[in-house]
């Protein structure tokens, strides 16, 4: 009785040389007997696919294999082993354990690296003289996954079977081919994998080449044999052997179909969108269109593609798993990079029930540098697309991908951005060879659509008296009216109670805790019934709601129309709730009507928002229940509509998940209808907007082109509607600033950057930002200021990577600098924003400040004044009874200095020590940001002092000249202030403090800005000294 080995594979295998890769070779020893298998250059998921025979004489004996990393130089490493008792080969089933991956032990309990991979072993026992054969082995090539069968198949020269010299005559199975004067593959074809009956097997024992001669080795007494690679002929034969057996395409997806929970369809890998369009067919038929095997679609594509050799497994059931899956291979077109490489894609079906199907497909290329670190997954979703005028069905499809990496590797940014670029070509030549075959959906064909739909719409009517019955047949309103018809019968029934206690005539009180307790039921349960009633009467006068009010105006208009709802969260104690929808849009609401007593309501009203200026970026919608008009509404669950990251197409029949937790437990969605239209030509109100904003930049901005805006869009992903605004090159400040592109558009703020292939884009909307300031320049900002921009709490988290740091609050922070011409940036960015983001009371209070100030803007080219002695003016005056050293601890850096300058309204206060210049003179840097309260632009402050002692040395002498940033027409004037301080001696001392404005470019009215500045520096020293008071 003989032990066979079977040594197929390994995975997983951990890197034990600098290269990143082993040199895994497989030891194996029963009690003396030693034996081992070829050394795998290279390969963390080595093949072998040996065979090895032991001796058994003992069956308490342990097999003991071993996994080692061959080393040149030193000793070999240890990678893993396991052992196997004997017997309990012996005691299984049959006397085999068949094909098992058995996972590596380490020599001790604790390893430096947990996972130490895998290895699929084949175990059985052959008796000597039986019929019994090795088809185990024949059909453990289904137990290898098609890319090992790629490496088996690539070292098929140097894979050896070791037989005993005594079992080989006729017993090996006709996949197998000897090498010395054996019998060959191509002898061996007409003889079918196929045969399992006890006839096919004796023939193909005493088949004319069973006196094949094999020569044996001298060192085990073994015979060297190998596995060919399958043919494409029979490919499917050799799958036949699996556990698990083909089904016709049909017949699993009716399969499928009846296996489906209503289960959700998968979101998109985070790997990006490759394709994301509409066809004239319906899902079903484009599902086949893709992955039936009677389908001619895929062959055509790898045929454009420069692909060869396709070889097609059938989709099957695997036994535990409720998946469809099939398996193909095929060689890749060389390229520029690599050369011609082998491919395994496995595709899964994860849901298909008739009308939506996705498919997850998983493609390896071992043989590709690095190839063994990753694998490149896609996911095809093929929904319902929109409804066509024509009545015909549409789908839409939507392929998106992303890189798993099974280990980690220095490559991965390269590997990512090179299996990007293939796969954007690639799905080129997908969509193209579609749109051959199937109709593309075209976005007029939808327009048309609109009125088609909407006025298919019609609410249904239903009267007071209907509603009200629905509303009031519950068990509240039943037991009430029981009670009623109770006590009416008990009053008519029972005589007149004799008057005792406290009782007169007309009152009469209860007269025990019983009858107590029955007149508060009464109560409560009537005034439950008369808040019932109010809520249906108020209800009933809100029936009308926005539903058919009409859009005035030019310009884009949005038309929502609101079918139904699905599973609302019940807040009433009915277990139903009395749900309305608020739509919002640009500051602009539409309400829906109230539906009574409903969970799945069904609305179809239509609503329509006044023409907007500007193509709107979101739409909120909130669901509410109704619980009167004077009481805090309960939000059902609310849902935000991104018009920039949504196809407008798809928005004409989808259906929106609710958030919040009431309609998360309960999975809310509502089923919308969302039509976007400009009623105006398009370049007349680009060109507007564009005449509006240059009012407020104070600059020409110029129309860009088609192309221009075309390459902005495809950059940003954006819809056809979004035009560019402006452009400017800066640097995004994280760990190291970052150079690339800020794009201004009327919607978005975008960047991207491509340094040596490493891109980095992302994009916010306007309305996500909360506050926007501006930083003094620093040596790292190259001289320019720094533009801040936060969002609001939980906005913009897709472009979180482009963030500089996140708040306590968990508000994103982004940082931009080194702009070339940073006042006309920030100019149109704080235009923009205030433009899109601010609500009209917001706009109309910065009108009024800036009233004063807006009509004093003048070009940049305005000429530039020599800076000579400053024309300076006593401005503030005050006698202290401090001592003069109490007063210089204002100007000393301390913790004084810190509160005197936040209480003047200056923030963030931060200054340098004073530092010599010269005999007596000293001088420092400050920086402090003016509070909202100070300014309503939060201006910074830099500037600059200098202490000297007074003449008679009875004093000091401050000098300050401070420089304004963010705020209009800073960059247009100095401000030069001195403090003078005067000791007393036993009376305290005097402070004086003169200022100035030194002017560094013309401009009008200087006089005004002049004593706008003064006056406000006199109310800021009072709160400055007071301190000292």
């Amino acid at each position: 009785m003989r032990l066979v080995v079977d040594v197929v594979e390994a995975r997983n295998i951990p890197a034990m040389d600098l290269n990143g890769f082993s040199d895994p070779y497989v030891k194996l020893q029963l009690g003396k007997q030693r034996q081992r298998t070829k050394v795998v250059k290279k390969s963390l998921n080595p093949s072998w696919g040996e065979v090895f025979f032991f001796k058994v004489g003992d069956l308490k004996g342990e097999l003991i294999i071993t996994v080692l990393d061959e080393d040149k130089f030193f000793n070999d490493d240890f990678v893993g082993y396991l052992k196997l008792p004997v017997s309990r080969v012996f005691d299984a089933p049959q006397k085999s354990l068949g094909p098992v991956w058995y996972p590596l032990n380490p020599r001790n309990n604790k390893p430096k690296n947990k996972d130490l991979g895998e290895i699929l072993l084949n175990i059985y026992f052959h008796q000597n003289g039986s019929s019994k054969d090795l088809r185990c082995y024949a059909s453990s090539s289904t137990c290898t996954s098609p890319s090992r069968q790629e490496d088996s198949a690539s070292s098929k020269e140097e894979k050896s079977i070791t037989l005993t010299q005594k079992s080989l005559p006729a017993r090996i199975p006709p996949p197998w081919r000897q090498e010395d004067g054996g019998v060959s593959f191509k002898e061996e074809r007409s003889i079918s994998f196929s045969q399992k009956s006890l006839a096919g097997r004796i023939a193909q024992i005493f088949n004319k080449n069973s006196d094949a001669v094999v020569t044996t080795t001298s060192t085990n007494s073994t015979d060297s044999m190998e596995m060919p690679e399958p043919s494409k002929a029979d490919a499917s034969d050799d799958k036949s052997d699996d556990q698990s057996s083909p089904v016709s395409f049909e017949e699993a997806m009716k399969t499928m179909e009846s296996r489906d929970q209503g289960s959700e369809m998968p979101s998109n890998l985070p790997g990006g969108v490759l394709v994301d369009e509409s066809y004239v067919i319906s899902p079903a038929q484009l599902n086949a269109q893709l992955f039936s095997p009677d389908s001619s679609f895929l062959k055509s594509l790898i045929e454009v593609q420069g692909s060869t050799d396709p070889q097609f497994w059938p989709w099957k059931f695997d036994d535990g798993d409720p998946g469809l899956k099939r398996v193909y291979t095929y060689i890749k077109a060389p390229n520029k990079f690599i050369k011609a490489t082998k491919a395994t894609e496995e595709q899964t079906y994860l849901k298909a029930d008739g009308k939506s199907f996705a498919v997850l497909a998983v493609v390896s290329t071992p043989d590709v540098p690095y190839g063994s670190t990753f694998k490149t997954e896609l996911l095809y979703c093929i929904t319902p697309g929109p409804e066509l005028p024509s009545g015909e069905q549409s789908s839409h499809l939507v392929i998106s991908w992303r890189m798993n990496f099974l280990q980690g590797t220095m490559m991965k940014g390269m590997i990512e951005n090179g299996a990007r670029q293939g796969l954007k070509e690639g799905f080129e030549h997908f969509t193209t060879l579609l749109a051959q075959s199937v109709k593309p959906v075209e976005l007029k064909d939808i327009g048309l659509n609109k009125e088609q739909i909407l006025g298919s719409l019609q609410a249904e009517p239903v009267s007071d008296w209907k509603l009200a019955v629905q509303y009031f047949a519950n068990f509240t309103m039943a037991s009430t009216i029981f009670l009623a018809l109770y006590v009416i019968v008990h009053i008519w029934l029972a005589a007149p109670g004799t008057i005792q206690g406290l009782e007169f005539v007309g009152l009469d009180l209860p007269d025990s805790i019983g009858e107590f307790i029955v007149c508060g039921v009464l109560i409560l349960q009537g005034e439950r019934v008369m808040r019932l009633i109010s809520r249906f009467m108020q209800a009933r006068a809100r029936k009308g709601s926005d539903h058919g009010v009409k859009a005035q105006g030019d310009g884009w208009l949005l038309t929502v129309a609101l079918i139904e709802g699905s599973n609302l969260a019940a807040v009433d104690s009915s277990g139903f709730c009395d749900p309305y929808v608020v739509f919002t849009c640009n500051g602009k609401s539409r309400t829906s009507s109230i539906k009574f007593q409903k969970s799945r309501p069904e609305w179809n009203e239509i609503f329509e928002f006044d023409a907007m200026e500007e193509p709107p970026s979101v739409l909120d919608v909130e669901v509410f229940d109704f619980d009167g008009p004077f009481d805090d509404a309960t939000s059902l669950g609310q849902a935000e509509v991104n018009f920039l990251k949504t196809n407008i197409s798809d928005l004409a029949d989808v259906w929106i998940p609710l958030q919040g937790k009431l309609a998360m437990a309960c999975q809310s969605k509502l089923h919308l209808r969302i039509f976007l239209d400009n009623n105006t030509k398009g370049g007349y109100v680009v060109k507007e907007y564009l005449s509006k904003m240059e009012k407020e930049v104070g600059k020409k901005i110029n129309l860009r082109s088609p192309q221009t805006n075309s390459a902005f869009q495809k950059l940003f992903g954006l819809p056809p509607e979004e035009f560019l605004i402006n452009d400017f090159t800066c640097h995004l400040k994280r760990k190291m600033p970052l150079q690339g592109r800020l794009f201004l558009s009327a919607r978005i703020i975008g960047f991207h950057a491509n340094i040596f292939g490493h891109k980095t884009k992302f994009f916010f909307l306007w309305e996500d930002i909360e506050d926007i300031l501006v930083s003094p320049p620093t040596l790292a900002s190259m001289g320019s200021p720094i533009i801040v921009i936060t969002l609001r709490l939980g906005r913009g988290m897709d472009a979180r990577h482009g963030a500089r740091t996140q708040d306590e609050e968990g508000r994103l922070k982004f940082h931009f600098q080194s702009f070339v011409s940073f006042n006309v940036a920030h100019r149109t960015i704080m235009a923009l924003w205030k433009a899109r983001s601010l609500s009209p009371e917001q706009k109309v209070q910065i009108a009024e400040e800036e009233s004063e100030i807006k009509c004093l803007q003048t070009e940049e080219s305005g000429s530039f004044l020599g800076v000579e002695d400053v024309s300076m003016s006593e401005i503030f005056s005050v006698t202290l009874s401090v001592p003069i050293s109490s007063v210089m601890e204002i100007f000393s850096g301390g913790e004084m200095d810190r509160k005197a300058m936040e209480r003047a309204g200056c923030l963030n206060f931060s200054c340098s020590p004073w530092d010599s210049e010269s005999a007596d003179v000293y001088e420092r840097q400050i920086y402090f940001r003016f509070d909202k309260r100070v300014s309503r632009f939060r201006a910074e402050v830099t500037s600059t002092q200098q202490k000297s002692p007074l003449a008679d040395e009875k004093g000091w002498l401050i000098e300050e000249v401070r420089t304004l940033h963010g705020v209009p027409l800073g960059d247009y004037y100095n401000l030069h202030i001195r403090y003078q301080m005067e000791d007393l001696k036993a009376k305290g001392c005097q402070v004086r403090v003169f200022a100035g404005v030194a002017w560094l470019k013309s401009t009008k009215n200087q006089k005004r800005v002049a004593k706008n500045i003064l006056s406000n520096l006199e109310e800021r020293l009072q709160e400055l000294f007071s301190i000292l008071a």
